[in-house]
């Protein structure tokens, strides 16, 4: 079963309705709620983006991502879920010259589970990856974003800086993903 954190992104119900459009076998949860489940009962991972910055939701992604690396279970970190991934792994992010918000094209550099050629992806940010560790792999890039999609080492980890719930190559993406076991 998948779960689906829900870190207060307004895109998070477009996200839910896609897991229900794909018929997908997922459980959706706050992530203050996460406390309460069995991590062990879920074999896959997709962390929402968010509104704001939140301490305690940021410790909680953390965990989330190190339980993911550690039992090797797929997981879709998306915008901040991105960004939380890359700095619990030893990357940092820093603040964007002008935020970005729309569809942007998104160059796939390569070879992965998820897409190729060239997707448009809905972007809504202000902050960016600016880098990631050794252990990670980019795997797209666009005009402002170096690191629109990567892998950290060989697992089934990702990071999208977009938010692949709100365009039809991005829905694409997501179903890729739901299928990796």
């Amino acid at each position: 079963m998948l779960l689906v954190v829900d870190n207060g992104s307004v895109y998070t119900p477009s996200l839910l309705k896609c897991t229900k459009d794909l018929n997908l076998d997922f459980e959706h949860h706050v992530f203050s709620n996460m406390s309460s489940l069995n991590l062990d009962d879920y074999s896959s991972v997709i962390l929402s983006g968010r509104r704001k910055n939140d301490s305690e939701m940021n410790i909680i992604n953390s965990k989330l991502v190190k339980h993911s690396v550690d039992n090797n279970k797929p997981l879709l970190g998306i915008c901040y879920g991105a960004e939380i991934l890359a700095l619990t792994l030893g990357g940092t992010i820093k603040k964007m010259t002008s935020p970005r918000h729309g569809l942007y094209e998104i160059n796939i550099t390569k070879k992965n589970h998820l897409c190729s050629g060239k997707i448009k992806g809905f972007e809504s940010h202000s902050y960016m990856v600016s880098k990631l560790s050794s252990s990670f792999t980019s795997i797209a890039s666009s005009t402002d974003c170096k690191f629109e999609i990567f892998q950290y080492d060989d697992k089934n980890i990702f990071g999208t800086q977009f938010h692949p719930e709100m365009s039809t190559d991005g829905k694409a993406l997501l179903e890729r993903f739901s299928s990796i076991k």
